[in-house]
């Protein structure tokens, strides 16, 4: 029987200096497309990725750099095993590498639509002071709870952002409301409540202005069917269609991620995972959420080697 696999894609915050760089030195297919990639937005990918320098943690070049190593790891990894996705998922900004996987959108169009990405979302937090912190050993509800009280109660601006795994969710919102409530979310029994290095406050409210101008350009981008479903960040649910891609991927800006709740919704459909791109932070996650559905990752030429090993 042919397994079942979930073909997943890391977000932001998976970026290293060096990312790729395995590819790039052992695969013309993967020099082709840093080139290619590089040419439509004007970026040097090679001395943004293996050189060091700020502008690998500035959102709009963060994107398309975690985007391009992902996809070149899922397409290298085509090459050398037949199985096909049976979901693909990704974490905020995998989702859009998860289209790309679909077979919906040109990675090269996919790159030029989160850099853009990135620059709407960082012109919409110009001249707000926006973050996001992470809430370590606390409850869903008693987040919530805290989160909702500070906006209705003291006029606050935070919102839960990223649900990543039982006893750590993200929340963005503005940088000293969020700084203003760390006691609050210590007291609730929080472990830690953590500023992060972060500029723009991502799937929350702040964001509004970004989704018109993302969707235009998805809607342009995107002229291919689905070869498998996309589960939705917004919904924890699986779509298909063009329509639908529209709508969630505009609606994602605004909305939290559901990441714990898509990997547990998904549980029964497939036998296992792949994550690809940097780093294994999905892996890592999904062990947490779900022990029982084993995660593999591809982030390097070893690791695609091992991986390809063991589906053989």
């Amino acid at each position: 029987m042919s397994k079942r696999v979930a073909m997943i894609f890391p977000g932001q915050g998976s970026q290293t200096i060096g990312m790729g760089k395995s590819f790039y030195e052992n695969s013309d297919l993967a020099k082709e497309m840093f080139d290619k990639a590089g040419a439509r937005i004007g970026v040097d990918f090679k001395a943004l990725l293996f050189e060091e320098n700020e502008q690998i943690n500035q959102t709009a070049y963060t994107q398309p750099a975690i985007l391009l190593v992902s996809i070149i790891a899922y397409k290298l990894f085509q090459q050398k095993h037949e199985i096909k996705p049976t979901l693909l998922l990704g974490h905020s900004l995998g989702e859009i590498t998860a289209l790309c996987a679909a077979g919906t959108i040109d990675y090269v169009d996919a790159v030029e639509l989160v850099h853009k990405r990135g620059t709407l979302m960082q012109a919409a937090c110009e001249g707000v002071d926006a973050g996001m912190m992470a809430i370590v050993g606390l409850d869903d509800a008693s987040i919530e709870k805290v989160c909702t009280d500070a906006r209705n109660k003291e006029n606050k601006s935070i919102w839960p952002a990223n649900y990543n795994q039982d006893g750590q969710l993200v929340i963005a919102g503005i940088k000293p409301d969020l700084a203003s409530m760390e006691g609050t979310f210590k007291e609730a029994g929080a472990k830690r409540a953590l500023l992060l290095n972060m500029s723009v406050a991502s799937h929350c409210p702040l964001l509004a202005s970004a989704q018109a101008p993302l969707k235009t350009e998805l809607e342009r981008m995107m002229d291919k069917p689905f070869v498998a479903p996309v589960i939705s960040n917004v919904t924890a649910k699986a779509y298909e269609t063009k329509q639908q891609a529209l709508e969630l991927v505009a609606e994602q800006l605004v909305k939290p991620v559901l990441y714990k709740q898509s990997i547990l919704a998904i549980k029964d459909d497939v036998d296992m995972a792949i994550e690809f791109g940097n780093g294994a932070v999905l892996k890592g996650m999904n062990r947490r959420i779900n022990k029982e559905m084993p995660t593999l990752n591809v982030n390097d030429m070893d690791s695609l080697e091992k991986v390809i090993q063991e589906l053989s």
